[in-house]
């Protein structure tokens, strides 16, 4: 398949997404920017594009997709709408979260993965909002990356694994956030957060109080257990290459990193104060250590860098479980493998 590659410029949206519209409004797949990561798109209500969303990641079909509308109150043809959907709507929408609701009969089983429920989402980036309004459709739309591997955060990163597979990718610059969205169920008794990304647990307490934290969110989810949203995976955004992440008091952890680069072919994603400290090679500036933002920014575009790099091993620090934090620690967790070490 010849992809084609549409660079966004200042000409009127409306007019540069004619055709990547008419790609998914007639069964083809296009990449597009988000403010979270890329997305790989398709007509949600259409079977035979999801099949193809899967197919080009090479993702088992059991992995629910989101669906991308273009405002809040689109949910309704789509899902069985709940009070708390409107509150969350009215705080966060449109942005970086995505809701799980109580699906209707008209999202195939084939988007919403074989489960009852289907994962809405109200994207707050410009092209992406265009976009479904030019399709006239809503939007299943998960990372465009390869199943498995980091999730990409620039049209670069795309095609690298894309190129080939889709029908077209829409280049709109880097995404702001970096990390993909945060996801919570209203699908059951109590909300869950399934998901962290750049909407945080403690802002979602102020919407919803009672909500509880997944215990897949920071551990393995069992081999049985069915993935509730994307992202759930036991090994998720993740390189080619062993990811190794270091836990324990900042001297220990640049003690290590000192003796591995003379030992090893190593590449680190080290904080931005620690650069003077270790020598120059394979090393990816994340961001200050106290900087979460740079670092959710960062996260996925080092860890590509790191991936095409000569070494043999990442070395990455475990993050923080408060704030944005939660996000980063449940993305390295899962590109590790759970593989920690404790100094």
């Amino acid at each position: 398949m010849e992809t084609k590659v549409i660079r966004i410029t200042s000409a009127p949206l409306s007019e540069q997404l004619v055709l990547p519209g008419q790609i998914i409004a007639s069964g083809g797949l296009v990449v597009f920017p988000t403010e979270t990561v890329y997305g790989l798109g398709g007509n949600a209500l259409n079977p035979a594009s999801s099949k193809k969303i899967y197919a080009a990641k090479g993702r088992p079909s059991d992995n629910p997709l989101i669906v991308h509308v273009a405002r809040p109150e689109d949910a309704e043809e789509l899902a069985f709408t709940v009070p708390s959907f409107y509150e969350l709507a009215q705080a966060f929408m449109p942005g970086p979260l995505t809701v799980i609701l109580k699906k209707k009969d008209i999202v195939p089983s084939e988007t919403s993965g074989g489960l009852d429920t289907v994962a809405i989402r109200c994207p707050a980036n410009p092209v992406a909002h265009a976009l479904i309004e030019c399709a006239g459709v809503p939007i299943a739309a998960p990372s465009a990356n390869l199943s498995g591997k980091p999730s990409p955060t620039s049209a670069q990163d795309v095609l690298e694994d894309m190129s080939g597979r889709v029908d077209c990718i829409i280049d709109g610059g880097p995404s702001d956030i970096g990390l993909e969205s945060t996801i919570v169920s209203l699908a059951g008794d109590v909300p869950v957060l399934l998901r962290p990304g750049g909407i945080t647990y403690d802002a979602l307490l102020c919407v919803l109080p009672g909500l509880e934290i997944a215990h897949a969110v920071t551990h393995e989810i069992g081999i049985h257990e069915k993935a509730l949203s994307p992202g759930m995976k036991y090994r998720h955004y993740a390189p080619s290459k062993p990811l190794i992440l270091l836990k324990g008091p900042e001297e220990k952890i640049l003690s290590f990193l000192k003796q591995k680069q003379l030992s090893e072919k190593c590449a680190i994603l080290c904080y931005s104060e620690e650069l003077s400290q270790l020598n120059g090679e394979r090393l990816y500036d994340i961001g200050r250590g106290s900087d979460l933002e740079t670092q959710a920014h960062r996260l996925f575009s080092s860890i590509r860098m790191a991936d095409r790099s000569d070494a043999a091993v990442i070395y990455a620090h475990l993050p923080i479980l408060d704030g944005l934090g939660l996000a980063l620690y449940n993305r390295l967790i899962r590109a590790a493998a759970h593989t920690v070490i404790e100094l």
